[in-house]
């Protein structure tokens, strides 16, 4: 058989109730050549039963054990690179695509062949029109943001182009590029490993590409998203483990640091956050395991 020119990589953990309506958005592609992969974390629920029963043509790779967002996304980037794909187009299990997503994609791709990874223009599934990542930006005191986050899509956002990281929710990857960038950095577990990776990427020369005119609708993050301790967690511990990595500084370290010391101080002491004693220990937990540079699953999910 001929390779693929693209195989779409899949990463699910319990995705019953989401897996059917994203394998169904990307069985109406529009682009020829393609390879559709479900790599399973070790789900308890019936998410590898619907895709063996339901989807023939889906290759499913059940993991052992749940390795976390990084590591079971690279077992999949494995499986593109072994297959002798040009690119993986790695999705979480919540989105459902347009079906010229994948075609916009890899027009972008064939102009800029110095871009490495390339993201489409997110929206919020819930709101359809609202914005939820238009690429990623960066200030100088090293915050990262999602640009147009909660905006109404006017048509601002239009033109491809070089952005500071994408989000991991949907990336397109050269894989003749990964040889340069590696792979997924395993002690992000999960969280911030998308950042790094497009940081990682235009370290080495590529560029990281934003293309409007692909689109897909994400559900895992609504507009008046609250993430549960354990995302705090990862988010917090994993931030300092990026600032480490890429050089950003004590001055940012030190800004960050007491950011997240500020919410602790105010969920432990403000009596209308008595809710968010989870969120705290989890938050307090983070900034140790910083300190003490742990890194890797040291939270259990």
């Amino acid at each position: 058989m001929n390779p693929p020119n693209v195989v779409v990589v899949i990463l699910t953990f319990n995705s019953a109730r989401t897996i059917r309506e994203c394998l169904d958005s990307l069985l109406a592609l529009r682009a020829a050549n393609v390879e559709i992969v479900v790599v399973d974390n070790q789900s308890t629920d019936a998410t590898r039963e619907i895709v063996q029963q339901n989807y023939p043509a889906v290759t499913l790779i059940a993991n052992a054990r749940n390795l976390g967002y990084a590591e079971g996304n690279n077992v999949g980037l494995r499986y593109a690179l072994d297959r002798g794909a040009a690119f993986a187009l790695v999705l979480n299990d919540d989105v459902v695509v347009a079906p010229e997503m994948l075609d916009e994609l890899l027009a972008a791709a064939d102009v800029h062949p110095n871009a490495a990874l390339l993201g489409p223009l997110v929206y919020h599934h819930a709101s359809p029109a609202m914005i939820q990542s238009a690429g990623g930006g960066q200030t100088r005191d090293w915050q990262f943001f999602h640009r147009g986050q909660n905006q109404r899509d006017e048509g601002q956002f239009r033109a491809v182009e070089p952005v500071g990281w994408l989000t991991g929710c949907a990336i397109l990857a050269r894989c003749d590029a990964l040889a340069r960038v590696g792979l997924f950095d395993t002690d992000y577990f999960m969280y911030w490993e998308d950042v790094d990776w497009c940081l990682r990427a235009r370290r080495v020369g590529y560029r990281v590409l934003f293309v409007p005119q692909a689109k897909l609708w994400h559900k895992g993050v609504q507009v008046d998203y609250q993430p549960s301790p354990r995302v705090a967690y990862y988010s917090a511990r994993n931030e300092f483990l990026l600032f480490r990595k890429h050089h950003a500084g004590g001055l940012a370290t030190l800004r960050a640091f007491l950011r997240h010391a500020r919410t602790v101080t105010s969920y432990t002491l403000r009596p209308r956050w008595r809710d968010r004693r989870l969120h705290r220990d989890a938050l307090a937990r983070a900034l140790r395991d910083a300190v003490l540079r742990r890194v890797g699953a040291t939270l259990a999910i």
